[in-house]
């Protein structure tokens, strides 16, 4: 039973990490629904590795040339680098500082609360700003300073349960003034270095916990494994999907994830 449920949260966070709808929100649900144990959330840590994992593969060649360009000091791979570096560094912080803050608020009703009020937000800023960028031509490589730097403040926000980091990212991104298109893929790039500082610090801090999440090590691996192929399948489909379609999607899947959580909890 705790491989399947394994299974199943990995599937979860493959689909929901990279997608503006909070893959800790919908893990928070489900262990809860599904009555799974996951000890200082090592599981939940682990297997986000999984998605991390995916887009470093997805966007590998990319990422290599950069890093040959970082060396040999090519000034696009450099102001790349930067800009990554400029937009981990506030949430990263801020995590450092307030994240057990946050842990007392890991709930289905704050949930389901941040994924409404998230999908106002996001309906807004796609029809009143990112609508105005279309044929807009910017990309990864043109990304200015300060627009990495909004995109890593809104990031922050992601911190309260429910408001997606993935979607917190493409917001700042679309207030920054990228299309759309540039915002999604900014946010993968983003999530490579705060997710892995996050997963790593807490693996440390939470180690001698490994044995006691349900299922022991076998459903951490394979949640991981799991999360790592529906995650690289998730990516691939959003990229086109939003290069075509806008954001409506995510903001109506939002809202009515959020009522209905509410509506069960007050059942």
């Amino acid at each position: 039973m705790e491989i399947l449920q394994a299974i199943l949260l990995g599937v979860i966070e493959g689909l929901t990490e990279f997608l503006p709808i909070s893959s800790t929100g919908h893990l928070i649900i489900a262990e809860q629904y599904i009555d799974f144990k996951d000890t200082a959330k090592i599981f939940t840590v682990s297997i986000q590795s999984g998605a991390i994992a995916a887009v470093i593969w997805h966007y590998r060649r990319d990422l290599l040339d950069k890093t040959r360009g970082l060396f040999g000091k090519n000034k696009t791979s450099v102001r790349f680098f930067s800009n990554i570096l400029i937009a981990s560094i506030p949430a990263g912080l801020l995590a450092l500082g307030l994240e057990k803050s946050f842990d007392k608020y890991a709930t289905p009703k704050t949930v389901a609360t941040a994924l409404i009020a998230g999908a106002f937000i996001l309906w807004w800023v796609d029809t009143k700003i990112a609508a105005k960028a279309i044929g807009r031509e910017v990309t990864i490589d043109s990304i200015k300073t300060k627009q990495a730097l909004i995109a890593g403040l809104a990031q922050c926000v992601a911190l309260i349960p429910g408001t997606s980091r993935s979607g917190a990212a493409i917001v700042g991104g679309l207030l920054g003034g990228l299309n759309r298109a540039t915002a999604t893929a900014f946010s993968f790039y983003m999530a490579i270095p705060i997710l892995l500082a996050a997963g790593g610090y807490k693996l440390i801090i939470g180690r001698h916990d490994l044995s006691s999440v349900d299922g022991g090590v076998t459903s951490i691996v394979v949640g991981t494994v799991v999360s790592f192929i529906v995650a690289l399948t998730a990516i691939s489909w959003l990229l086109r999907y939003i290069s075509t379609h806008n954001f409506k999607l995510f903001v109506y899947y939002r809202l009515i994830l959020g009522v209905l959580v509410l509506l069960l909890l007050a059942w």
